[in-house]
């Protein structure tokens, strides 16, 4: 069984404020009489279900076309967890064992793709150290940052950056119960970039 977990990228997708909502011009269209129909799709590479590039938050580091693409594919475990409103997820709060080497918080903080909300949950520097020390390579959050939205510093980001793990945000997990599954969620191969948007899907194991 496959979850898709990606939110539908249109003009309803909810961004983060001030960036540009993506948008679609299309330059020729068979019903006009053109021979084929071709799109332009506008908007900044953190829209919707993405991979962080270490570059996004460290000076001179690797964009998202020089990771390792094992990052993005191979088991992993969806932890439903439950923090305070705009807060970030501790150590106290994971409750399950940790058997994967991908993990994927289900916060529920952000449940609204359209519409935007900064009090969604974060995640500890501390966490992401405790992570890392069990084997994790890669956290996703079902929310728009691993840190907080009034965060300038990004304690988090960095935790991920110094123990070189990856980061994919935005997914929707809504549907997807807690277990351990396969996760497919390559980013595209830009070079340079900071980040890619993914089709970030789950199959069940087994």
């Amino acid at each position: 069984m496959l979850y898709d977990i990606t939110p539908p990228m249109d003009e309803r997708l909810a961004v983060w404020p001030g960036d540009p909502k993506p948008s679609r011009e299309v330059r020729c269209h068979l019903k006009d009489g053109a021979p084929v129909t071709v799109s332009v799709l506008h908007t900044q590479v953190h829209c919707g279900a993405h991979a962080d590039a270490p570059n996004h938050y460290g000076l001179d580091a690797p964009g998202i076309d020089e990771r390792a693409l094992d990052f993005y594919l191979g088991p992993c475990q969806v932890i439903e967890v439950r923090a305070t409103p705009g807060g970030r997820i501790a150590i106290e709060d994971v409750k399950d064992e940790i058997r994967q080497p991908r993990v994927l918080f289900k916060t529920g903080s952000y449940p609204d793709h359209q519409h935007f909300n900064e009090d969604y949950v974060a995640v500890e520097p501390t966490l992401v150290d405790w992570l890392h020390e069990r084997g994790v390579i890669l956290v996703g959050m079902d929310t728009p940052s691993v840190d907080t939205f009034t965060s300038k510093d990004l304690p988090a980001h960095h935790a991920f950056l110094r123990n070189d793990m990856a980061i994919l945000e935005v997914l929707d997990l809504s549907e997807v119960p807690p277990g351990e599954y396969e996760l497919i969620a390559l980013p595209l191969k830009l070079v340079g970039y900071d980040a890619s948007p993914i089709r970030a899907v789950l199959r069940t194991l087994g």
